[in-house]
């Protein structure tokens, strides 16, 4: 059975907001079905939510990224939006979300908090100062013009939810996601929304560092997948140029002397020569098999559109 709007609430030990949350959202959404995906929580969250009104399903392998990957498997439906359950988002924006996914043809709408109040409601300055980081790395990277990466707050299209392959397992599915999005050409879009900080009590279990890192090893690896002429090219320029650098004095003692005393230094720039010919060339061939892949997707595409067609 499909849905016209489904609200996805990933949840883990939730207790003192995930109530507020669903009331919230069924007010502002009353035909929307609110669904709560419990991830292993210990505090109740899953039976408050179901008292509340919500359809609660559980998670058990533990991580926000594996909770998506269920929550986008088991569901249909036309809007998906997606927000979490700590009451940072207001509900209210949500049908402005869902406007422009199932009239704006969205495939990705992004609640964008870094434009509003982000930075004066967040009292946690190396979370800002990692935000900022992010958005310009992806933008600049990718060559797009995201407003926030790692909000939690987001809406999309079926196309979306049945083509992306979950493959992060935490808090850098957000970042994941949106490289997926710019990838592939779909359409995103961004909605300006008010930000507040977790009320008392309510604890944030994203970790400043260890997830920091993981979303920032996310973006390196997803733009070696994606742009791999762009990455291992740019490795190679590096290798080239310091093998030239070092190879230059021994070739003019070379021509000057017949000599080579130098006999190690040659050694190491060739086979740093040679590196750098062998990542070219892996970039020339990798970034073939991307187009490939980018007409395959296209040919996927068409498909999920025919299997939307016949849940209609």
């Amino acid at each position: 059975m499909k849905d016209h709007i489904a609200v996805l609430i990933p949840c883990y030990n939730e207790s003192k907001t995930v109530e507020k949350v669903v009331t919230d959202f069924r007010r502002v959404l009353p035909d929307a079905t609110i669904y709560v995906y419990d991830n292993n929580s210990t505090d109740g969250t899953g039976e408050i939510a179901a008292k509340a009104g919500a359809v609660v399903r559980r998670e058990r392998m533990q991580g926000k990224g594996n909770v998506i990957r269920r929550m986008f498997r088991e569901i249909d439906a036309d809007c998906y939006i997606m927000v979490d359950g700590d009451d940072t988002y207001p509900a209210e924006n949500a049908p402005e979300l869902a406007r422009l996914v199932l009239e704006e043809q969205a495939d990705m709408v992004v609640g964008d908090r870094l434009s509003s109040t982000y930075f004066t409601e967040n009292k946690r300055p190396f979370h800002n100062m990692g935000n900022g980081l992010v958005r310009a790395s992806i933008n600049h990277l990718f060559a797009s013009d995201i407003k926030d990466i790692m909000t939690g707050y987001r809406a999309f299209g079926y196309a979306f939810v049945k083509t992306y392959p979950v493959l992060s397992k935490g808090f850098e599915i957000e970042t994941d996601m949106t490289i997926h999005a710019i990838n592939r050409n779909m359409r995103v879009a961004n909605v300006v929304i008010d930000y507040r900080d977790r009320p008392d009590g309510s604890v944030s279990k994203l970790n400043t560092y260890s997830d920091g890192a993981k979303v920032l090893l996310t973006i390196a690896k997803l733009y070696k997948n994606y742009k791999p002429f762009s990455f291992f090219g740019t490795i190679a320029l590096v290798l080239f140029i310091l093998s030239a650098l070092f190879m230059i004095p021994v070739l003019l003692e070379f021509f000057a002397t017949g000599l080579v005393p130098k006999f190690p230094t040659l050694i190491a720039c060739s086979v740093t020569m040679l590196a750098a010919l062998l990542l070219f060339i892996s970039g020339l061939i990798l970034s073939t098999l991307q187009e490939k892949d980018k007409r395959d997707f296209e040919f996927q595409l068409q498909q999920v559109d025919h299997q939307y067609k016949t849940l209609q």
